[in-house]
């Protein structure tokens, strides 16, 4: 049994379960009958429901994770959280509906560990109590966050398929994405991003967002739904509901307030939603975020009901599953306790709990919240009958294994990576090239590649190497001290071309003394933003400027053929670019976008 106090109505539970009338079911007996699969989804949901224990359901509520790259593995980091050792050991004692992997907590190797811990952890749920197969998921959202890497197909991110404008290639991109994570044994991808990143200082969403126009965002956000659901076969979440796009605080740390009116929202930020739901989303994810125009309790949206039921479910229409983002997260743990932030998630409309911060305490508070009735049994059915119809829907109720020995059949396969270099190369942005100095011949010339990041300058080197450059690479980071300044400085001066890598350059980054001082060297040099493309309105007076949206490894190919004339920059900026001082004029507007 879980290690929390059974709920005492449990011996009840399951008797009454094979009478009671379930809401969501009563409803849509009223309804016109659904299609042959909606009414397949619906026969498994009731019929598996009705041998379902209180508890058992209670479980399908929660998404957990574990430590380590095996199931069956122990680490006391697991028994420190849950009483358990091992993945195998919780997913049997938890029984929870879904688990979630990620790279930082040891969880991915490589695609065929992956497969074989996704399989261990469904072995697990099999053969647990109830015997319902879990949504394995992570979130692979591309560019900025990306769980799985090479050999995985990878792809620049969100905000450089909003500078390539192609719906087409979003779709392709999220296909990809998803036909190789349903490979490895992964059924849902936390993705896309439907946020309309309108703050430029948006510390937590930035390039994970299209675009800051509405309309191109919902436009990609419908595309990519359509990608991971319809072409891959895996489930869409969309995320972070009701829009993450202009704050300045980041809500892993703090709680972000967003001062939109009402008219503002629906004009910036519900619309992608909408378009997602119009695509058929399985999920929404929720934000922790507080908007005083859509509910003035100071409550952040993932426990509020007059945002997640009022506007998601009744005013936007969305009947699918609602799961918040992590529970673990600094903004939403602020004003409640663990145990009273997962009931007050479920009273607002939430299905699915998201890495509660304390899984044994969030357990045990909804139980006690059964137990008093503050909780009802009708409302764990509506919440379990919407993801046990998603589960059936997306395949995994008959299919919860994956072939261990056919994952690299799929995974990064050269169509793939062929189709990833071509999506790139046309969102690669020339923002300026006021001296018409690029493109620039490297073959048989010295290039050094320099400022932010190690991994990033090696991996542009070896682009600039295979195109007959003689390179030297000398990182600095984006706070390099005088020191390793003047030496980037006399580097440049004795190479024929220098390139400088910069990440998120502010009024008061050090970056731009960097900048600086390379440009007054006797050298060609090249400025590339790998992340933002705000990075150009702190530096005025370089000569060049190119914005990947990226630091991943195909945008940084794209850079080398876009800095040596291979291929002509064709991306479009997908936001404004104000300049950096108290004016906020538009510097670069949207759409800008240079070519040869």
């Amino acid at each position: 049994m879980l290690k929390r106090p059974v709920h005492r109505a449990l011996a009840l539970a399951a008797a009454l379960s094979l009478t009671a009338t379930l809401a969501p079911a009563a409803a849509a007996s009223a309804a016109p009958k659904p299609p042959g699969k909606e009414r397949a989804a619906e026969a498994y949901a009731h019929r598996t429901m009705k041998h379902m224990t209180l508890e058992q359901k209670v479980g399908q509520l929660f998404i957990l994770f574990a430590y380590g790259p095996d199931a069956d593995a122990a680490d006391a980091r697991n028994t420190a959280l849950y009483g358990e050792a091992t993945a195998s050991d919780i997913v049997s004692e938890y029984e929870p509906g879904g688990f979630i992997l990620f790279s930082a907590r040891d969880n991915i190797v490589d695609p065929t560990q992956v497969a074989t811990l996704s399989n261990g952890l469904q072995d697990a749920a099999m053969d647990s109590g109830a015997g319902i197969p879990m949504l394995v998921s992570t979130d692979q959202e591309q560019g900025l966050v990306t769980r799985i890497g090479s050999p995985a197909t990878l792809f620049p991110g969100n905000m450089a398929l909003g500078a390539g404008r192609s719906a087409k290639d979003a779709r392709k991109a999220a296909a990809i994405t998803g036909q190789e994570l349903l490979a490895m044994g992964i059924h849902q991808n936390n993705a896309p991003v439907a946020d309309v990143n309108v703050n430029p200082d948006n510390p937590v969403i930035g390039v994970r967002s299209f675009s800051s126009d509405p309309g191109l965002v919902a436009e990609l956000t419908a595309a990519s739904v359509r990608g991971y659901q319809k072409d891959a076969g895996i489930v869409a979440t969309a995320k972070h509901f009701p829009g993450h796009g202009d704050t300045a605080t980041d809500s892993h740390t703090g709680l972000p307030v967003i001062t939109h009116t009402l008219e503002e929202w629906q004009r910036i930020d519900a619309p992608p939603f909408e378009a997602a739901i119009a695509a058929g989303v399985d999920s929404i994810m929720t934000a922790h975020i507080v908007v005083p125009a859509l509910d003035d309790s100071g409550d952040p949206a993932t426990l509020s009901h007059k945002i997640i039921t009022g506007q998601l479910r009744e005013a936007l229409g969305f009947e699918g599953v609602i799961v918040t983002d992590g529970l673990e997260m600094a903004a939403v743990r602020q004003k409640y306790g663990d145990g009273e932030v997962a009931v007050r998630a479920i009273e607002a409309g939430v299905d699915q709990l998201l890495l509660p911060a304390d899984p044994q305490e969030a357990y045990q508070a909804i139980d006690e919240a059964l137990d008093s009735g503050r909780l009802t049994e009708d409302r764990i059915d509506e919440a379990v009958e919407r993801i046990l119809k998603m589960k059936y829907h997306q395949g995994v109720i008959k299919q919860p294994t994956v072939r261990v020995d056919k994952v690299m059949k799929t995974v990064g396969k050269h169509s793939s990576l062929r189709a990833a270099e071509k999506i790139t190369d046309r969102t690669t942005t020339l923002v300026r090239n006021d001296d018409g100095t690029l493109p620039v011949a490297v073959d048989g010339r010295t290039v050094l590649v320099t400022g932010y990041g190690e991994v990033t300058g090696r991996t542009l080197a070896a682009e600039l190497t295979a195109r007959g450059a003689e390179v030297t690479t000398l990182p600095t980071g984006t706070a390099p001290s005088a020191a390793l300044i003047d030496q980037a400085s006399a580097a440049a001066a004795a190479s024929d071309v220098t390139i400088v890598l910069t990440n998120g350059v502010t009024a008061t980054s050090r970056q731009k003394d960097l900048v600086a001082a390379l440009d007054a060297a006797e050298t060609h040099l090249v400025v590339a933003g790998v992340r933002n493309p705000y990075d150009i309105n702190q530096l005025p007076g370089v000569d060049n400027f190119i914005a990947t949206y990226s630091y991943a490894a195909p945008a940084l190919a794209s850079l080398a053929k876009v800095i040596t004339g291979e291929i002509t920059p064709r991306g479009q900026l997908p936001v404004d670019i104000r300049t950096g001082d108290d004016s906020g004029d538009i510097l670069y507007p949207f759409g800008h976008g240079l070519g040869w």
